[in-house]
């Protein structure tokens, strides 16, 4: 009788293991679901802002200056809707670094590039060349292979400090580095330099949406702002935007934005591993993939920012 109680209490506890490990799995899957949708929905998101933008600053004239300039883009629907796709955007990634990892939602943020290049053609009804969506495929296929055998997982809500003072210190330092060297030499020296600079600092920001998510979800708005990761994110919003005008404004857009997209999730990578613990794969080989795969997105998003129309030069007018 005693042999066959616990016999019947060992499959009864080994039952309870399996179905909480079951509960476990299906928890991560959700929150994994959550991660890649809300990561794309603030890349298209994305995507909409920067057409919307360009459109409606295309309908500036010389006359449209100061607070004439904007009183004309506060009439413009495109423009008002570019905003509202910012806002989107930053609230969608904002959800995706909250649920998941730091190392899956930056490199995923990739395809505003493919987003924008469809918005182009059915939405602007662009011509877009061959090269370039072959480009967007390779840069698609590349991410998926690199995400599926790099593994990316784990993860801790509350880092170590001294982890958050050494990396915003080495990469705080980096960009102050970058942003005095590209005061002087070529365009496309200068343009290089500012964007390797801004996307580091977009990089940094993300981790700090991702800290100030966690203390919003712990501890309410107003214990939100008496926390430093909120300010933090603050402050690299600014530098980012300064850093990354500069570099639109001193040189060629092939020089910047492949640097600005393709950075920042490398740069990411560093820091999920760094600041937040976050693991990956174990197998020298899946490694070797993964790095593999990554070059080859790099390549993609370069030859993407090549082959994608230099203008907004539509065959029927930009319409909401």
């Amino acid at each position: 009788m005693l042999v066959a109680r616990f016999g019947v209490d060992a499959r009864n506890q080994l039952r309870d293991v399996g179905s909480g490990h079951a509960a476990s799995g299906s928890a991560e899957g959700r929150d994994l679901t959550v991660t890649i949708v809300f990561a794309l929905a603030a890349a298209l998101a994305n995507a909409v802002h920067l057409m919307t933008q360009h459109a409606a600053s295309a309908g500036v004239s010389g006359q449209h200056r100061g607070w004439a300039l904007v009183t004309f883009l506060l009439r413009q629907p495109l423009w008002l809707l570019g905003w509202a796709a910012a806002a989107a955007g930053f609230a969608f990634q904002a959800v995706a670094l909250h649920s998941g990892q730091l190392s899956i939602v930056q490199p995923l943020l990739v395809t505003e590039l493919v987003f924008a290049l469809v918005l182009r053609r059915f939405w602007v009804h662009q011509h877009i060349a061959k090269r370039a969506w072959t480009a967007a495929l390779v840069t698609c296929a590349a991410l998926a292979a690199f995400l599926t055998t790099a593994e990316p997982h784990g993860g801790r809500m509350r880092p170590d400090p001294t982890d958050w003072i050494s990396a915003v210190a080495v990469f705080g330092g980096v960009v102050a580095l970058l942003s005095l060297l590209a005061r002087r030499g070529s365009p496309v020296r200068r343009a290089a330099l500012y964007a390797i600079g801004a996307s580091i600092t977009w990089a940094l920001m993300a981790a700090f949406i991702k800290a100030t998510t966690d203390v919003l979800a712990s501890s309410g708005f107003v214990g939100m702002l008496v926390h430093w990761p909120v300010y933090a994110l603050i402050a690299a919003g600014v530098v980012g935007s300064v850093l990354q005008q500069a570099a639109l404004q001193v040189g060629p857009l092939r020089v910047s934005q492949p640097l600005i997209v393709v950075v920042d999730p490398a740069v990411a990578i560093v820091l999920s591993a760094w600041i937040f613990d976050e693991r990956f794969t174990v197998s020298p080989m899946q490694k070797a993939v993964a790095a593999v795969a990554f070059g080859v997105m790099t390549v993609g998003v370069v030859a993407l920012s090549r082959t994608a129309p230099d203008d907004l030069d539509p065959s029927v007018p930009v319409r909401l």
